[in-house]
């Protein structure tokens, strides 16, 4: 031990270096790869020049800067929306003033700057070796003084135990191995840990209820070997410090208490993988160390790379020493236990080598505070009188006092419209409930049963049809899922409301009779099925409606208990929606919660101004209203859009107690109350507002107090609250009856924010956030904070997290959905040494924020409107608040913004979108968009991707009036915003672009195989269903016995119509036709011909009924015909090459075509092209012999030629595929099964029956499948571009398929012929399926061009569709008729060049679209 003190450098380099000179010595390295080695090894321990902060130098926040503040006058607020502050727009116009003077319209571009830091413990001189330490050290808060027992090496060593991700950065090019170290390193190691003092950071803790100045506190804990920071070390090595990494190791043997493993100092702070070329002696102790690096998956997220191998040990542990060389041995050491690297050091993606990555700064704020405790809340009482459950409550009630108010709906003038009583609720909650269960459907199949699911369908102006619907379920045991009212079959957000009514099973929705008459009504009165919905049986509530039920009926009514209530809907981040379920215990100790919260009375009255079919207007103004008999008065949207004054009027009229609100209509409330007099608010003992979770309500809260303090209104009456559909009422506010004590509230930096933690600030500061507190957690609950990401750690207590609460008061699953459920409502926190904090799960509330001193609760954002770009933080309501608080501040319409992200370059980017005033230039939208571009990257630090504004009135909106911003996502990205005015600045946000002129790196074979498990999850593989026999023309292997088949079941069926240009039909064949029709080709082939068996046929023939004839008549003889396009007769010069060539390479024995064609193969201009005299036989079908062949040949080998599919590539590439009548048999069995094709079918066809699926579609399914075919010659449309659509609709065709060189005449000749069009009566509404056949990537301008062209004409665009197939596959893929809508992707273009699928968002830097070109076949 003295001698290790004695010597600077530890003992395990030491040994490192004798190695170095072992293998210069043996000659195994140079002397230049020794120096460089040993400069790499010892570089830590050489003192460098200049100033070096410590390791452990910490930084205190940083003050207010001393820039003098802006006086400016504060603006009187006339915005309609909630995000108003004075304070944040001083703020916002105090950044734009220092704009000014730069006198630009748009902002310049800002310089990017790397983030890339290489931090590592190399970097690092410790203390003792340098004679400049002292010196270099000067800036730190942590100076060693000279006769310090701390400046020994035992101290610097432990000193990076304690840093943060940043000084315990991954970026060092060399790892070392968790394992190679072995026993003997680990025991030497642990041994000088355990005489080392680690430095702890105490925790940071918040000065009472103002958040005053964080106050740090160091404690230096001494740590015994027995552990260190509550982690056993046993046997081996439980603690290894890599010194060439810079990463800490832990390795130890984890308690059978812990769920996790003990998480690290931060999620950034990763381990390394192990390294392959050393190690150790004990197998037990590499499997083990093995486990636990792969149970740290989830933590350990970068992978470096390998390091230098870790000295070598012999079996016994002894350090190699003999003259035997390191890396033979280390050679040995492999060949006797082969491992296989990790299987992503096999994958190298792209963009790993492309982008810059962004590393976190290295100044970033970090939490410094303790491990928070978990805060409980006040006990949940118990009062004899609470009811068991709450079908109890209102049994009581509706008896005891019948005629006592329970809710009172008011009309859009403000009057009372209905008062219902509790005798009244009772009475026709109970009829409903018996027709419910007895009333739909029969007695002996009832369409309702006790557990099922059904909607309530009610509109915002009804709260008292929809309580006595709700409270009818409740009796009928029946499970109520309340949803807004449908307005159109395209409602924003509607179809997926539908997935969770389906997903529930809900078949009956109950309304009431004015919501039924005003939805909307297909031509014969009924209503329509809505877009996702399931079909709903709609059922009037109504008393007239309804049949009294029997005298000696009664609801069963019993104590609550786990089956559930009710589910409330969720409509998520990415638009989809969810369904919360209540059970009834949970429905019953909410309402006693909240009862104790607000010290609820009977008879009180309160005024609602929340919907009531959903969160805090459904729980106080339905429920616990109910459980404590009061008096509720619900102001409806439609009268608050008229009299914003309205609920401040009915608080004064009855004396209310209770008012619950947003902070929406305090602002409202504020603009009108000049026009009313005579308020008074002295009754108000509670104003409840329902959206405090939300950190701007605090400046409504403020103004609102402001101003009506003199009518009466106290300041403890505003309460605040927090809640979500998961966790239900988190926290609230009381009223204290000492109003001295003012509530809690903070002013946070913007930028500790964005890095997650608490920061305290001044109001001068421009980039701050005003938080107030929610109060503490309801009674009953038990409250945490934890990470956001990964394990659910707890948070330190001045970090942001999630809250999470465990109470029975809280949702208990999503419906449905068991993973998600897992996910959020079984979450079980651990501390920072891995333990479990309680053996009950708790929920996740979705909701951001910190608990404060005294058990405050304060919420700084919510989840699903988190944004993180370049690893920082950011919140949408934030980013919304800094837009509207630009001048004009009128300029938006309404204050009708949606700030979301999309990713680009594996990062997320800001995207603004807002609706502009009618009345806006586009000279002041500019101007208002550069401004507002200029104040987020001032106050936010941050740049926005894209800033649109698009007219008024044109975002899609939500049931009460919001925006939907899922829907406006969805249309930015599928470019269906067409916004009037756009913005687009990558150049200020993305940072991370690929490295210029630097070569790719190559993809090795094993690369793309292994990286096909890793990248894609899966293997690119992909198989159809299976091919039975469904048909009895199943049964025959060959093409020419099903046409004899059908010649003889159904002779007089029409198989094939081809129409002129004129779209007339000029000829038809019948199943019988066909057949003698190939019967005199085959006569002609034997007799004129002389072939035989298996000869090959020339078929040269314009689009038409000859091909198709001498097609089969080819097969009837035996022989092998192969399709041909044929000459030009304006460019024979080119065409009659190809044909020669197609003919030769065939081994044609003859060509068989029209008397037309035979005579311009004999022209003068056909005969200076090719040479005649080598062409085989030609043989004219216009003159068929009238007598059959003696005996038509009937093939024995499925396996055998039925044709040749020849085609000539772009590039001049002749091909050609021998197809089987196997083949053959299998490829028609496969469209028929996929296009649903049948003989009552009509397929109109507009293709080249020449080779591919083309030729398939046009001669081989209608003998097959037996549906006829409409045969349309692509070449009639250069005279009437017209003939195919006008066909397809005259014919009323369902099914059509067309080539992409049709679709282009079509769209490029009837442009401007839409409304001659529609005048001669062309509808293509029956069109179903418009496959284009190709051998190619979609065409998607071109496709999207035609559907929107011809939209108007009825055609609907996911009708239009591709199928793909290639040379050596003619048809892979093909979209049949009762296929999904084809979708469209976008994948990176240079991800593509090394076959790799990557994809991306619409508008990203190399995107390329493809759409989808249906199933693979089967």
């Amino acid at each position: 031990m003295a001698d290790r003190e004695a010597s600077p450098i530890p003992l395990e380099i030491r040994a490192r270096l004798a190695e170095l000179e072992l293998e210069l010595s043996e000659g195994d390295i140079t002397q230049k790869g020794y120096e460089k080695k040993r400069h790499k090894l010892i570089r830590a321990y050489v003192p460098h020049a200049g100033g070096m902060e410590g390791p452990m130098s910490h930084r205190a926040p940083l003050g207010p800067p001393s820039a003098a503040r802006f006086h400016r006058r504060r603006t009187s607020g006339t915005r309609d929306e909630r995000y108003r502050s004075d304070v944040h727009t001083e703020a916002v116009q105090a950044v734009l003033a220092r704009h000014v003077e730069r006198k630009v319209a748009v902002p310049m571009p800002s310089k990017r700057r790397s983030l890339v830091v290489q931090t590592s413990m190399d970097a690092y001189t410790p203390p003792g070796l340098s004679p400049l330490c002292s010196d270099s050290s000067s800036g730190s808060e942590e100076e060693a003084g000279p006769g310090d027992d701390m400046s020994g090496m035992e101290h610097w060593m432990s000193r990076p135990s304690q840093l943060g991700p940043a000084h315990l950065g991954s970026t060092s090019s060399s790892s070392s191995s968790t394992q190679s170290g072995g026993s003997g390193n680990a025991g030497r190691l642990a041994d000088s840990l355990a005489h080392a003092h680690i430095s702890h950071l105490a925790h940071t803790h918040l000065a009472h209820t103002h958040l005053g100045q964080l106050h740090h506190q160091q404690s230096h804990l001494s740590q015994s070997h027995h552990g260190i920071g509550h982690l056993s070390l046993k046997r081996k090595g439980a603690l290894n410090v890599a010194e060439n990494g810079g990463s800490l190791r832990r390795s130890c043997e984890f308690g059978s208490d812990m769920l996790w493993p003990p998480p690290l100092e931060s999620d950034e702070n990763h381990s390394a993988p192990p390294d392959v070329t050393g190690y150790s002696s004990d197998s037990s102790h590499s499997h083990t160390e093995r486990h636990h690096m792969a149970n740290m998956g989830t933590i350990a997220r970068n992978t470096q790379k390998y390091g230098n191998a870790e000295r070598m040990e012999t079996g016994d542990g002894v350090p190699v020493s003999s003259r035997v060389s390191a890396k033979i041995q280390q050679l040995v050491n492999t060949l006797k236990q082969p491992r296989r690297p990790p299987l992503r050091e096999f994958f190298v993606d792209d963009f790993d080598e492309l982008l810059e990555v962004q590393q976190p700064d290295p100044n970033q704020p970090r939490p410094e505070g303790a491990e928070m405790m978990p805060v409980r809340g006040e006990a949940l009482g118990v009062v004899t009188n609470w009811p068991p459950s709450l079908e109890a409550a209102l049994q009581r009630w509706g008896t005891i006092s019948p005629k006592a108010p329970c809710l009172t709906s008011l009309d859009t003038a403000g009057k009372p419209l209905y008062v219902l009583t509790y005798g009244k609720l009772w009475s026709r909650s109970i009829k409903l409930a018996y027709n419910i269960l007895h009333k739909l459907g029969s007695k002996q199949e009832p369409m309702v049963r006790p557990g099922d699911r059904v909607a309530l369908v009610f509109p915002n102006n009804d709260p008292v049809a929809f309580m006595v619907a709700f409270y009818g379920c409740l009796l009928a045991e029946v499970v109520p899922v309340p949803i807004e009212v449908p307005l159109s079959r395209k409602d924003a957000g509607s179809q997926q409301i539908g997935f969770l009514l389906g997903s529930c099973g809900v078949t009956v929705a109950l309304t009431s009779d004015a919501c039924h008459k005003g939805l909307p009504k297909s031509a014969t009165g009924e209503i329509p099925q809505f877009k996702g919905w399931p079909k709903l049986l709609w059922f009037v509530t109504e008393s007239k409606h309804l049949s009294k039920p029997p005298r000696d009926w009664f609801p069963h009514i019993k104590d609550a208990n786990n089956d559930t209530a009710y589910i409330e809907y969720k409509t998520c981040k990415d638009g989809s929606v969810l369904g919360v379920t209540v059970t009834r215990i949970a429905l019953l100790t909410h309402c006693q919660a909240l009862t104790q919260s607000c010290s609820y009375t009977e008879a009180e009255t309160i005024v609602n101004v929340l919907d009531f079919k959903k969160d805090v207007g459904l729980w106080h103004g339905i429920l616990t209203s109910v459980m404590n008999m009061m008096h509720v008065i619900s102001v409806p949207y439609s009268l608050m859009k008229v009299n914003p004054l309205s609920w401040i009027q009915k608080v004064c009229q009855y004396k209310a107690k209770v008012a619950c609100v947003k902070s929406r209509d305090m602002h409202w409330a504020l603009v009108a109350h000049k026009d009313q007099k005579d308020i008074n608010l002295s009754s108000l003992r509670m104003l409840l507002v329902a959206d405090g979770s939300n950190p701007w309500s605090i400046s409504s809260c403020d103004a609102f107090l402001n101003v009506f303090q003199t009518k009466g209104l106290r300041a403890d009456v505003i309460c605040p609250c927090a809640s979500s559909p998961e966790a239900l009422t988190v926290a609230i506010r009381r009223p204290v009856e000492d109003s001295s004590q003012p509530p809690g509230r903070g002013v946070l930096s913007m930028q500790g924010l964005t890095y997650g933690v608490v920061r305290v600030d001044t109001e001068e500061r421009l980039s701050v956030l005003t938080v107030q507190d929610v109060g503490t957690v309801t009674p009953g609950g038990l409250a945490c904070v934890v990470k956001p990401e990964g394990v659910p750690q707890l948070c330190q207590t001045d970090e942001i997290g999630e809250l999470c609460v465990c109470s029975v008061a809280s949702g208990t699953s999503y419906y449905g959905l068991t993973g998600m459920t897992k996910n959020t409502f079984e979450v079980y926190p651990v501390s920072a040494s891995g333990g479990l904090i309680s053996e009950y799960a708790f929920v996740r509330t979705g909701l951001l924020g910190f608990i404060g001193p005294g058990g405050l609760i304060f919420i700084t954002g919510k989840m699903d409107g988190l944004i993180m770009v370049s690893g920082r933080r950011h919140n949408a309501d934030d980013i919304v608040a800094t837009a509207l608080a630009v001048e004009p501040m009128k300029f938006v319409y309404r204050g009708r913004i949606a700030v979301f992200s999309v990713t680009v370059l594996r990062d997320e980017r800001i995207v603004v979108v807002a609706e502009q005033r009618p009345d806006s230039t586009e000279e002041d939208s500019f101007q208002w968009m550069s401004r507002v571009l200029q104040a987020i990257d001032s106050i936010h630090g941050v740049g926005v991707f894209c800033l649109a504004l698009v007219p008024a009135n044109t975002l899609p909106k939500t049931p009460l009036g919001g925006i939907h911003l899922s829907e406006i996502k969805q249309l930015y990205l599928e470019g269906g915003l067409h916004p009037c005015n756009v913005l687009m600045c990558p150049h200020t946000c993305v940072t991370n672009l690929p490295k210029p002129r630097q070569k790719q790196p190559e993809i090795g074979p094993a690369s793309v195989m292994v990286g096909n498990l890793v990248s894609g999850k899966r293997i690119a593989q992909a198989s159809g269903r299976d091919l039975g026999q469904t048909d009895d023309n199943d049964q025959f292997l060959f093409l020419s016995e099903v046409l004899q088949w059908r010649a003889q079941t159904t002779p007089d069926h029409v198989l094939y119509t081809l129409l002129s240009s004129r779209g007339a039909v000029s000829s038809s064949l019948t199943c019988l036709q066909l057949h003698k029709r190939a019967e005199r080709v085959a006569a002609l082939l034997m007799e004129r011909g002389g072939l035989q068996e298996g000869d090959h046929v020339a078929l040269v023939y314009p689009p038409g009924i000859d091909l198709i004839a001498a097609f089969y008549g080819s097969l009837y003889a035996g022989c092998v015909p192969i399709t041909v396009r044929p000459p030009h007769p304006q460019n024979i010069s080119t065409t009659l090459p190809t044909v020669k060539m197609i003919v030769e390479v065939s081994h044609s024995a003859c060509v068989m075509t029209t008397a037309v064609i035979c005579k311009l193969l004999r022209s003068k201009e056909a005969t200076a092209t090719v040479d005649i005299r080598n062409w085989p036989p030609v043989l004219d079908t216009d003159d068929l012999p009238k007598k059959k062949p003696p005996a038509l040949h009937k093939p024995t080998n499925p396996d055998g030629l039925a044709y040749l599919d020849f085609s000539v590539s772009t590039t001049g590439m002749l091909a050609g595929v021998q197809m089987s009548h196997n083949a053959v048999g299998a490829f028609c069995r496969s469209v028929k099964l996929q296009c649903e094709l049948y003989p009552s079918r009509e397929v109109a066809i507009c293709l080249d029956p020449y080779c591919g699926l083309g030729f398939v579609l046009w001669c081989l399914c209608s003998v097959y499948s037996g549906h006829q075919s409409i045969l349309i010659p692509p070449v009639e449309l250069e005279s009437n571009p017209a003939l195919w659509l006008l066909a397809v609709s005259q014919l009323r065709v369902r099914d059509t398929f067309c080539s992409y060189s049709v679709m282009e005449l079509c769209t490029k000749g009837l442009g401007l012929q839409t409304e001659a069009l529609k005048a001669r009566g062309l509808d293509l509404s029956r069109v179903r399926a418009c496959v284009v056949v190709a051998e190619e990537r979609p065409r998607m301008s071109l496709t999207h061009s035609f559907s929107k062209l011809f939209k108007d004409l009825g055609l609907h665009p996911r009708s239009v569709s591709t199928a793909f197939g290639c040379r050596v596959n003619l048809a892979i893929c093909l979209q049949g008729t009762s296929g999904p809508d084809p979708t469209t992707v976008y994948v990176d273009m240079r991800a593509l060049r090394h076959d790799r699928v990557r994809l991306v968002e619409r508008g990203s830097p190399h995107s390329l679209p493809l759409m989808e070109s249906g199933k693979c076949f089967v």
